[in-house]
């Protein structure tokens, strides 16, 4: 049942919780980017799922940067 889509937004309640846990992430972390790994693992405390999985729904919903991501992104300014 929770691999069906809901009517109001088109999101699975996998994709709800991964949306939710990515939000709270980011929120600890001071707004700056979450890294995949992070939030596979709470991912897993919820549920299962793959990190080539997680890497595909994130990017059908629009959250993941370019491969080629500047890896600077996450370090503090000076």
């Amino acid at each position: 049942m929770s691999g069906i889509p809901d009517v109001r937004d088109g999101l699975t309640h996998e994709e709800r919780v991964v949306l939710w846990l990515l939000h709270v992430i980011q929120r600890e972390r001071g707004g700056r980017n979450v890294p995949t790994a992070m939030l596979w693992g709470r991912v897993c405390e919820h549920f299962y799922i793959s990190p080539e999985e997680l890497s595909a729904m994130l990017a059908r919903l629009g959250a993941r940067g370019p491969a080629t991501h500047d890896t600077r992104a996450d370090e503090p300014a000076p």
